[in-house]
């Protein structure tokens, strides 16, 4: 599941970004999870605080380039790991 994980978060940045937007919310429509009382809340002003911080200079930013690359390592970092554990138990 891992590399077919991979492929499909490699191919869906290649996506616009209009498109990865609609993409990420199909997403997270299918998940069957209810939300809690006040999480929409807490989200929003989260996202507020976070603009706020961002536009008074208080968040260093990168590159989209260099943070997909960081994701994509720290993916498949993750995934390393979790087969190399596999293997170990199945030994």
């Amino acid at each position: 599941m891992a590399e077919l994980q991979t492929r499909l978060l490699e191919e869906a940045l290649e996506l616009t970004e209009e498109d990865r937007v609609k993409l990420a919310g199909l997403l997270l429509d299918s998940l069957d999870v209810e939300e809690g009382e006040g999480v929409e809340a807490a989200w929003v002003s989260e996202i507020r605080t976070r603009l706020t911080a961002l536009d008074e200079g208080q968040t260093e930013t990168i590159p989209w380039e260099e943070a997909k690359k960081q994701l994509l390592t720290k993916l498949n970092a993750r995934n390393d790991h979790t087969s190399s554990s596999r293997g170990a138990k199945g030994s």
